[in-house]
């Protein structure tokens, strides 16, 4: 097989090995067989002496990894019976533990688009480089899904309600956000990146960042922090749409009309999964919990809906089951949080030992 025909590259240069996600065509997104040769090349390096450090990047000039095959999980919603997407998921989320607690340093290229199933290989990782082009976002909630791969772990830990905010809304953001949320560690220049790979490679960890790293370019998100935070504390999605409209602030009210173009259903178990998620302690915890979501919405109209509306017919107008906020109960919300009648992930437990958040 070519390397254009690889899914995942894997090669080693000097003491630095590398994964490159190889799908540029597809902007990186990742699918099953991806997942597991990620994990596979994990495993090796683990017990190679010879490799110090590990580093995850994308093929391609838009990004490192665009999110999940959701054309797939669309496809097995709507024909199959799931079992697919809950597997290839089962596998995804038990990769994203394991690069939280992975014991070789794991840096991620978060260079350009950075979202959905990208944020799960990159930003558990130990060292997490944004740069001038990065974009991320957990844009779930806009295809009638819930953030998942540890997002609402990461995301319940920002500052205040910018967590909340990220989550409910899907809002891209740039390198600055990123590290003020905890998504990520360093600046460093797009163009400096492949001589920062060759450092990886010949020399100790702390000394080729330093070399490269630059100070951070401001954000957007902290001169919004005093609405977020006010808007965003309220208990019920249809309060915080209300604060935000209420509040006077321009960028509050676009916000709240954003909010009314997402899945209901999403945007209420989102804000359920962000506030449980603050209440659990680790990663695994957060991933068992985010694994029970995504099997339920595999049962739901929405997740199809979603797809279909943004990535399949592109039409941009998803028609959402229910079609308001006060339709949807909460023991709509409650169901998808209930144990799952087929096995649950399980990753959590008193072998787990997640590395803390940066």
């Amino acid at each position: 097989m070519t390397d254009a025909a690889r899914p995942v590259l894997v090669t080693t240069t000097g003491q630095a090995a590398r994964l490159t996600l190889n799908r540029p065509r597809a902007l990186n997104a990742l699918d099953h067989t991806m997942v597991g040769l990620i994990d596979d090349a994990l495993t090796a390096w683990e017990h190679d002496p010879a490799v110090t450090v590990v580093v995850v990047t994308g093929a391609g000039e838009r990004g490192l990894c665009a999110g999940g095959d959701i054309r797939a999980v669309h496809d097995d919603a709507r024909d199959g019976d799931g079992t697919a997407a809950a597997a290839f998921w089962y596998d995804e989320y038990h990769l994203n533990a394991r690069i939280a607690r992975y014991p070789k340093p794991y840096v991620a290229f978060m260079d350009g688009i950075v979202m959905g199933g990208g944020v799960g290989i990159s930003a558990h990782g130990s060292v997490r480089i944004v740069t001038e082009r990065t974009r991320m976002a957990m844009p779930e909630t806009g295809i009638g899904f819930v953030p998942d791969v540890g997002g609402t772990y990461l995301l319940s830990r920002a500052p205040g309600e910018l967590g909340t905010h990220l989550a409910l809304t899907g809002a891209q953001f740039g390198a600055g956000d990123a590290v003020l949320t905890g998504l990520a560690d360093h600046f460093v220049a797009s163009d400096a990146l492949d001589a920062l790979l060759d450092d990886l490679a010949a020399r100790p960890l702390a000394d080729a960042l330093a070399r490269h790293v630059r100070p951070l370019p401001e954000g957007e998100l902290a001169a919004r922090r005093e609405w977020i935070d006010a808007c965003y504390a309220a208990d019920s999605v249809e309060e915080i749409v209300e604060r935000l409209l209420a509040h006077g602030d321009p960028d509050a009210k676009e916000t709240a009309e954003v909010l009314l173009t997402r899945s209901p259903t999403a945007l209420k178990v989102t804000l359920a999964a962000i506030r449980r998620a603050r209440r659990l302690t680790t990663l695994e915890q957060t991933l068992d919990q985010e694994y029970r979501v995504s099997c339920h919405a595999l049962t739901t109209p929405d997740l199809v809906e979603g797809i279909r509306a943004q990535i399949i017919d592109k039409d941009r107008h998803p028609r959402w089951h229910p079609a308001s906020l006060p339709e949807v109960s909460a023991t709509d919300v409650t169901r998808f949080f209930t144990p799952l009648p087929t096995p649950e992930l399980s990753l959590s437990g008193p072998e787990s030992t997640p590395k803390p958040l940066p």
